[in-house]
């Protein structure tokens, strides 16, 4: 099995592409060990001693590492694990675990809208980089955003947030004044 890296724009996180499905349609984004509990993958990358956190897309993990700590050291480690979750045939979330996103009945249709854009437009463009940006909440006119993968503490999501994503809600949604990256 061979499993390419990319490096994204965050220094913080590379992008691992195992060459197969990872999550079909969906994502998950674990922050730390005790959460990963749902994803057995998650949790052999999160053993794996200065990781700080995992993102799993359609094709590819994001992993993000802990401040002070050297890719050179923790880059083989997390090649590894990847390989060893997919050659043991796991699952890489338990049953009964669910993916993130999409619309939901009673989304007010500017809500449908606003995540129609991000499915459409921007989600596909952000996970060429490694990231996600997932729909929280929209109120007042203002669309609230999380940033996951190596979008999130990236030094260049503010501007992908507010010269990209909001002029474009702007454009294509009258009722959007602007965007504004959550935790």
């Amino acid at each position: 099995m061979f499993i390419q890296t990319e490096q994204t724009p965050n220094p913080a996180s590379l992008k691992f592409l195992p060459g197969k499905t990872v999550l079909p349609g969906g994502a998950r984004d674990f922050s730390s060990a005790t959460a990963a509990q749902a994803s057995p993958l998650a949790t052999r990358i999160f053993a794996v001693e200065g990781v700080a956190g995992v993102y799993l897309g359609a094709d590819f993990v994001t992993v993000s590492k802990a401040d002070g700590q050297d890719w050179s050291v923790i880059k083989p480690q997390v090649l590894a694990a990847i390989m060893e979750h997919f050659t043991s045939g796991d699952a890489v979330l338990k049953a009964g675990d669910a993916h993130e996103g999409g619309a939901v009945e009673g989304d007010s249709e500017v809500v449908r809208q606003i995540k129609e854009i991000l499915e459409t437009r921007v989600r596909p463009a952000v996970a060429q980089d490694g990231g996600d940006i997932m729909f929280n909440d929209f109120k007042d006119g203002v669309v609230y955003l999380n940033m996951r993968g190596s979008c999130a503490g990236c030094p260049s999501s503010t501007a992908t947030l507010k010269q990209g994503i909001e002029t474009m809600m702007r454009h294509y949604i009258p009722e959007v004044q602007s965007v504004q990256a959550v935790q």
